[in-house]
């Protein structure tokens, strides 16, 4: 099963977008990686890390983030993993963290996922 990671500035809202998932497919591989080590507002390379390795096997990973500095530390965290299968996501975090828990947990795999979440972010609300 892919698993999907969390990023955020907030530890809280990282904890609650996985929560919110569980609700809807608590058999996926979540995790979320957010705020800094102090318990600040933040991006923290070692949480990423530990996250992805927590949720990786060979089905691969896909990182969902909030904004800034959290794309480009999930970018270093990628790097340094040395694995083509971790990519990141280009959608919305809530959206796209429900969208690909419940694929994930149906059996899709990463690139049907991907290819999935690029459409999430022209979902009309109203």
């Amino acid at each position: 099963m892919v698993g999907i990671v969390i990023v955020s500035h907030s530890r809280n809202l990282a904890e609650s977008v996985v929560e919110f998932t569980a609700v809807m497919a608590a058999e996926a591989k979540v995790a979320a990686a957010g705020g800094l080590e102090d318990g600040g507002f933040g991006t923290s390379f070692d949480k990423i890390y530990k996250a992805v390795d927590r949720v990786y096997s060979e089905d691969g990973v896909i990182i969902l983030m909030d904004m800034g500095s959290a794309v480009m530390t999930a970018e270093m965290v990628i790097e340094a993993y040395g694995s083509d299968r971790i990519q990141m996501a280009d959608c919305p975090l809530v959206e796209g963290a429900v969208a690909a828990t419940i694929y994930a947990a149906g059996g899709m795999n990463r690139e049907e996922i991907l290819n999935y979440l690029k459409t999430v972010k022209d979902t009309r609300k109203f």
